[in-house]
Parts: structure tokens; C-alpha cells; sequence
């Protein structure tokens, strides 16, 4: 009971800077946060208390306008605490990555699977609904980036469903806010073996690529089939 009492102890003060530094980041966004949120705990415990004394329990529901008021609160700061995270982070090259590692449980993410010299570059992950391409950059110059990956996985397993998405404002793209919804929308088709089966494959094809040696320098000119040099 010690310990649990002393690691409770412990973890507290770092939910409350990790709140702290939420908060301040936040503000910087969004600067009417701090009154918009505690306007709604006022109004929120003020109803409550009304209700109470009509009824003749205030305390009773000025306990439970408290409760409510902070629900309320928390889930109001929590919606524009995030909407101004994407606004920070829109645009930032590997944004759409740092969405995929918040996806929850079931996703198996690899960031930047491909990419250009211009840093565009391709996401991938791998859950229930198959595996997942996800563009950054420009439209125009990704595309051919994820043909080359859907065509890499189409080799090696035909039989799973590859979705591919362009992060982005404009038509036909994907909103970085929107990213995390659209993934878990699509439809569940593979089971937890099958997750893992491609998972296995496509570590074991990423291993293989890596592991692969290839020659440092430039190509001798024999190996080129050039002349061979003369001796002496």
C-alpha cells in the first residue's frame, strides 16, 4: 500500500505539468480557451444549483453540477486542446505519422515506407481493415511514390486489400484532423492471425531490403563490361 501510495504520489505532479504544458500550448492556438472552458463549468454548476434549489436539494445537485461541470470541461478542453495541436502540426513534414501512432490498438504503423529527394513521403500501416498507405507532400509527385509501394505490396500479398490516402486540404485528399477517423472507419476484413501473418511478411521484406549488399563506389569498368585494362 506504500509503494502504491508513493507512485500515486509521484505520478500526480506529472499529469499536472503534462496539463500545464497542454494548456499553455493550447492557448497559444487558441487564446479564449481558458474563458471559453470555464464559462462553461460556471454556467454548468450554475444550472445545476438552480435545479436544486427548485426542487429543494441543493446540495445534493450542487454535487453533482461540480461532477458534471468538470466532465464537461474536461472534454471541451480535451476537443480544442487537440484541434489545435493539428493546427500546429499541419503542414510539418511526418504530421500524418505522428496521427497514425495515436490510432489505438489493432494498427501497426512504419512511418516513411518511401520517399523523394523533395520530401514527400509515404506512411504505412497495418491493421483489421488491410494495409494502409499514407501520403504527405505534394499530390502530383506522391502518387507515383504510392503506385510503387501498391505494386511492391500487390507482389508479395495479392490477397490482402491496400487503402491508400493523400493527407491534405485539397479535393479528393484526406485532412490531417480527419486521418485518424477515416482509418477507423474502413471496413474490418482480417483477423488477428492475418494481421500478424502481414505483419511478419512485410518486416521480413523490409529486413531482406536492408540486409541486401549492395556495391559502394563506382562500378569497375569490367563489371560494366567495358574493356579490360591492359596488363603491364
Amino acid at each position: 500500500m506504500a509503494r502504491k501510495s508513493n507512485a500515486e504520489t509521484a505520478a500526480n505532479p506529472g499529469r499536472l505539468k503534462q496539463i500545464a504544458l497542454t494548456y499553455k500550448m493550447t492557448r497559444k492556438a487558441d487564446p479564449k480557451v481558458g474563458l471559453i472552458v470555464a464559462g462553461l463549468g460556471i454556467v454548468t454548476f450554475g444550472v445545476f444549483l438552480a435545479i436544486g434549489f427548485l426542487i429543494d436539494h441543493p446540495v445534493y445537485l450542487g454535487i453533482l453540477g461540480v461532477l458534471v461541470a468538470f466532465l464537461a470541461m474536461a472534454i471541451v478542453f480535451g476537443r480544442r486542446a487537440e484541434r489545435a495541436a493539428f493546427g500546429q502540426m499541419e503542414g510539418q513534414p511526418g504530421a500524418a505519422a505522428a496521427v497514425l501512432d495515436n490510432v489505438g490498438r489493432g494498427w501497426t504503423t512504419t512511418p516513411a515506407v518511401a520517399m523523394n529527394r523533395s520530401q514527400d513521403i509515404v506512411h504505412r500501416a497495418v491493421g483489421k481493415a488491410g494495409v494502409v498507405l499514407i501520403a504527405e507532400g505534394n499530390p502530383n509527385r506522391v502518387k507515383s511514390l504510392l503506385a510503387a509501394e501498391k505494386k511492391k505490396l500487390a507482389r508479395i500479398m495479392p490477397d490482402i486489400p491496400v487503402h491508400d490516402f493523400i493527407v491534405g486540404n485539397g479535393e479528393g485528399e484526406v485532412p490531417l484532423k480527419k486521418l485518424r477517423t477515416t482509418l477507423l472507419k474502413l471496413p474490418r476484413v482480417l483477423a488477428g492471425p492475418q494481421i500478424t501473418q502481414v505483419n511478419d511478411k512485410l518486416r521480413a521484406m523490409g529486413d531482406l531490403m536492408s540486409n541486401m549488399p549492395i556495391p559502394k563506389g563506382p562500378i569497375p569498368g569490367r563489371a560494366r563490361g567495358g574493356p579490360r585494362p591492359p596488363r603491364g
